[in-house]
């Protein structure tokens, strides 16, 4: 089957950064399902394991965790689906990605795709949909108010995939205010179009623009980017007792100015349950069918921003490089393998 791996770390401009391949096709055992994946789009993430994450024995690593697609064999342990079921996941980080043909995934952690969404569209949404709901509702537990807080949240990097799905799960399921941060004209009115009641600008000290809108200390702030940079200026703008999350990999941050104030914080990684095998697992398909649900009945729309291509090294490099740059709004996706 073709597939996209790498061999070794390199820069995203260098041709051999991410290569094609050719692998066999997998077997599925146990609980997983084998998939024929149709989209995919990228992550943050795939840019950080191809950096960082070294291939073993001569093998290459396969990227890529986003994939919209269609059951073609189950394990033996397998019940949830079958064979010609269209499905969409965010996969497991420890197991090879979703850059090949085929690819075998825990059917636990798999939810039926909308029905009104092609492979592509559907593609934008696993990951950053799992990243923004169990940060919001089973994290930050953003249903249940902050005394005193006001009944609003901050949403710093507002326009990226997982800020952009952040605001519509919002708008859909709660009334919580919105504050969005974006710094660019384009992805300004790209948040305010998904919902975003306020849009203040990240690339100025956060805590006088929220101050100037008068809603009040938000309950809850929810960084998606650079959060070390924002320490300060969260810890003055959240109400006290509120709750913090974040998702990043901040470098030297330093929780004690939240001390004050007793704010909890909160991490996120969505591959948490996958990883450990938590005994919530199945939640994920939970969630993955609850906003399957919300998209069909039109609540919800993909955050899918561009097209790449086809699922190649060459396109993926382009989508790398783009979504390093640090100005990218929603999801890049790419659909379907060249032809043989």
């Amino acid at each position: 089957m073709k597939a996209v791996g790498y061999y070794d770390n390199l820069p995203s401009r260098d041709p051999k950064s991410l290569v094609d391949i050719d692998l066999p096709v997998p077997t599925a055992s146990g609980r997983d399902i084998l998939v024929e994946v149709k989209a995919i789009s990228v992550n943050p993430v795939d840019t950080k394991v191809r950096r960082n994450r070294a291939s073993e024995g001569g093998q290459p690593v396969v990227l890529g965790w986003d994939a919209a697609g269609v059951v073609v064999a189950t394990g033996p342990d397998a019940t949830a689906y079958r064979p010609g079921d269209r499905v969409w996941y965010a996969g497991d980080i420890s197991r090879p990605g979703t850059n090949s043909e085929f690819h075998l995934v825990d059917e636990r952690i798999v939810g039926r795709m909308p029905e009104t969404l092609d492979f592509a569209a559907a593609a934008a949404l696993p990951l950053t949909s799992l990243t923004a709901y169990e940060m919001l509702f089973d994290r930050l537990a953003v249903r249940r108010a902050v005394t005193g807080g006001a009944h609003a949240i901050l949403i710093i990097g507002a326009a990226g995939g997982v800020g952009s799905i952040t605001i519509q799960l919002l708008r859909a399921l709660t009334d919580l205010t919105i504050i969005a941060t974006a710094s660019r004209d384009e992805t300004r009115s790209w948040v305010r179009e998904l919902g975003a009641h306020h849009v203040i600008d990240h690339s100025r000290p956060l805590a006088e623009q929220v101050a100037d809108l008068g809603v009040g200390a938000p309950s809850f702030v929810f960084s998606t980017t650079h959060s070390e940079t924002y320490v300060a200026d969260v810890a003055s703008l959240i109400a006290p007792q509120g709750r913090y999350g974040l998702i990043d990999d901040p470098t030297g941050f330093d929780i004690m100015p939240f001390k004050g104030k007793s704010i909890s914080i909160h991490w996120e990684l969505m591959y948490t349950r996958s990883l450990f095998q938590t005994a919530d697992i199945l939640r994920q398909r939970e969630i993955l069918d609850q906003v399957a649900a919300l998209i069909d009945e039109g609540k919800i729309q993909s955050t899918k921003a561009a097209s790449v291509g086809l699922i190649t090294a060459e396109n993926l490099r382009l989508a790398h490089e783009a979504l390093e740059s640090g100005k990218t709004r929603g999801k890049l996706v790419l659909a379907g393998f060249p032809d043989a």
